[in-house]
């Protein structure tokens, strides 16, 4: 309990105290089910919300809480990462940008379109609305996992240094087995769900390898939106579920 209390008091600003120790080894594998903890909470709001409001309205303020509920902590990273890989600089230079605090067009671009895809696959969930609320967040973050396990950390020194501190192995994956288990309550619709997960990490996993060959704490943070973007947008495909509403 110690640690998962520790991963989400790393993860989200819900309010946990002070943390008593930073053991990053010990807490990382907790993340997904701070996923699943964060799912539950905008899968609550979400079924007030969306008595109140259409789904696209509705759809709009749980990103907007996924975001608050994190303060916007992978965002970030998305916005640094964004402004330091999309370009033909090298890695050093790369490394640089990624590091400085302040946000650039590219990394401004590509939190807004990372967002509007997010709240487009959101907003077109047809059944299992809750369930994927649920799941597709500890999704995302199980996805960190990989990449500290099969990217070195690119940096010397870096509030992500700690992480990489001890090998990630199989055995610390054992939080990805609570949504995968999760996600047979879908249905069919589970296997398109689980092949994207791995579709999409791999695909990130390729780019960073070729574009840096090393991972960094922003990196991280990127896969996370991007992954739960993608989840979110491929799951509403008409071709797997039936819209909401006409």
């Amino acid at each position: 309990m110690r640690n998962l209390i520790a991963a989400l008091q790393f993860i989200t600003i819900l309010p946990l105290g002070k943390a008593e120790s930073f053991d990053p080894p010990k807490f990382v594998p907790y993340f997904p089910l701070v996923g699943i903890l964060l799912g539950l909470i905008v899968a609550l709001f979400d079924s007030i919300v969306i008595r109140l409001w259409q789904p696209p309205v509705a759809s709009l303020l749980d990103v907007i809480l996924l975001a608050v509920l994190t303060a916007a902590f992978h965002l970030d990273g998305l916005g640094d990462t964004a402004d330091g890989l999309l370009g033909a600089r090298p890695r050093d230079k790369a490394l640089e940008i990624m590091k400085d605090s302040r946000i650039g067009t590219m990394g401004l671009v590509v939190i807004l379109f990372t967002l509007a895809l997010k709240w487009g696959g959101l907003a077109n969930l047809s059944a299992h609305r809750s369930i994927l609320l649920l799941i597709i967040p500890a999704y995302a973050r199980a996805g960190i996992l990989f990449g500290m396990r099969y990217l070195p950390y690119g940096r010397t020194q870096g509030t992500g240094k700690p992480f990489f501190s001890e090998k990630i192995s199989l055995t610390h994956f054992w939080g990805l087995i609570l949504p995968i288990g999760l996600s047979a309550i879908i249905g069919l619709e589970a296997i398109w769900l689980n092949l994207a997960f791995a579709i999409i990490v791999v695909l990130i996993l390729f780019f960073y390898k070729k574009r840096m060959d090393c991972i960094t704490g922003d990196m991280l943070g990127a896969m996370v939106e991007i992954t739960e973007a993608g989840l979110f947008l491929i799951i509403s495909l008409e071709a797997i579920s039936k819209p909401l509403w006409n």
